[in-house]
Formats: structure tokens, C-alpha cells, sequence
């Protein structure tokens, strides 16, 4: 078995990006809720991400406090409990498996792969894990604001191999290029493949490593078995 592991990027890979129309909704029904201006909280909202990634911002309640002071605005006890409900709500409507996620992990563990994940993302996806059909099927997630260090940072893909047991080169990342984290996974020898879902462009602008990728590409995640087996990922 040339992989022991998989490891899976989770918005765009295993789940869909938040919709845009949706997410201004929520921003939108957010700054409703602390009484402040649509647009500038939606933009110092979107300005946070780095800080939410890293685990700057422990909770979600610190980033919306952290928006209404530089605003400006004085909200009170509930409308900031209001604001991280109508958060958590987004987060929990999108934290959706994609056609095929669980049928392809569960092949995987059948087959004798560990399975692994590795996301950039705020407090609520951990807070929130639980909760979803991938807690059972992913035994050793790592989430970058947990462990304090986003991608392509060397450390998380190596704190990921050291949480499954293997060695990076027992590895292979599936994920959609966000950034430079296939190029992150190829640099400590970790194999990546990038995923390309035929209806998700909205966010081709970020998927930095996506726009030139040499490597090995998917369309669905039904299909990552069968390229395992087939060894087509072979000097990626």
C-alpha cells in the first residue's frame, strides 16, 4: 500500500464553500443584530479571517466584539449572542458532505487507510465537529485555529502526519488549492492532489495553487480510491 493515510482540506474538498448570496445574507442579518452598517461590518468581518484562522481570536464572540470596537459600536450582551447564533447557524448549515464524502471514506478505512484532515478555519468548525457524519470517519482532524498555525505552514501538515502515525511520505492531501496548501503538502513530501469540482468557481480567484497545477486533478471525491489504487499519483 504506496499511502497509509489521506489527509483532506475540508471547505471545497469535503464540503461546499459557503454560498456568497447566503453569506451576505448572514452578514448582512449579523450587523442587523449589533446595529451597525451592513458593508463595514462585512468588511472587517472578511478582514478577520487570518486572525480567526490562527486561533487569534479564541472565539467567536472575541471577533465580533473585536469588529464592534473598531466600529465603534456599543452592542449589548444579546445582541452579541444573537450575532454568534446567526454565525453558528451558517457554519452548521454548510458543515454538509459533499455527494460521495462519507461512502469514500468509509472505503478508505475499509481498505486500511488512516484518515486525516487539515483545515483553516474559525472556532466553530471544532466546536461544531462533533455534530457532523465526519467526526467517526476522520480520526485526527487538525484545525488551524486549534493549533495555532495555518497553511502552507510546514508544522501543520507534519502535526497532522504526527497525529496519524505516518511519515509525510505516506501521505496523500486531497484539497482544492486554497492559498498554497497543495504546494504547502508537496514541500514536506506529502502528495497532493488537487479536486475541481465542476459547479464550484466562486472562489477561484483564492485557490492560488489551483490556477497553474501540474499535479494530479480530480473532479469528485468518488474518485480518490480508485486513484490510490491505481498508482496514477505515482511522483506527484
Amino acid at each position: 500500500m504506496k499511502y497509509q493515510a489521506i489527509i483532506f482540506d475540508l471547505f471545497g474538498t469535503l464540503i461546499d464553500n459557503f454560498p456568497p448570496e447566503e453569506y451576505q445574507r448572514v452578514m448582512a442579518e449579523m450587523a442587523d443584530a449589533l446595529s451597525v452598517p451592513h458593508q463595514e461590518f462585512a468588511r472587517l468581518w472578511v478582514g478577520t479571517f487570518d486572525k480567526k484562522a490562527s486561533g487569534y481570536f479564541a472565539t467567536t464572540r472575541e471577533a465580533i466584539e473585536h469588529v464592534c470596537r473598531t466600529l465603534g459600536a456599543k452592542a449589548g450582551e444579546a445582541q452579541i449572542a444573537a450575532a454568534v447564533e446567526i454565525r453558528f447557524g451558517l457554519t452548521r448549515r454548510s458543515l454538509v458532505p459533499r455527494p460521495g464524502a462519507v461512502e469514500t471514506l468509509h472505503h478508505l478505512r475499509a481498505v486500511g487507510h488512516k484518515i486525516g484532515l487539515i483545515s483553516d478555519c474559525s472556532a466553530e468548525i471544532p466546536l461544531l465537529w462533533p455534530e457532523t457524519p465526519f467526526a467517526p470517519l476522520i480520526e485526527s482532524p487538525v484545525f488551524s485555529c486549534s493549533v495555532g498555525m495555518t497553511k502552507p505552514d510546514s508544522r501543520i501538515y507534519l502535526l497532522a502526519c504526527e497525529r496519524l502515525g505516518v511519515s509525510p511520505k505516506d501521505c496523500l492531501y486531497v484539497a482544492d488549492g486554497m492559498g498554497r496548501e497543495l504546494t504547502g503538502a508537496a514541500a514536506v513530501g506529502i502528495s497532493p492532489v488537487l479536486i475541481r469540482v465542476p459547479y464550484d468557481r466562486d472562489y477561484d480567484h483564492y485557490r492560488l495553487d489551483a490556477k497553474e497545477w501540474p499535479g494530479p486533478v480530480i473532479s469528485a471525491l468518488s474518485e480518490v480510491p480508485g486513484l490510490v489504487r491505481s498508482g496514477a499519483i505515482h511522483g506527484a
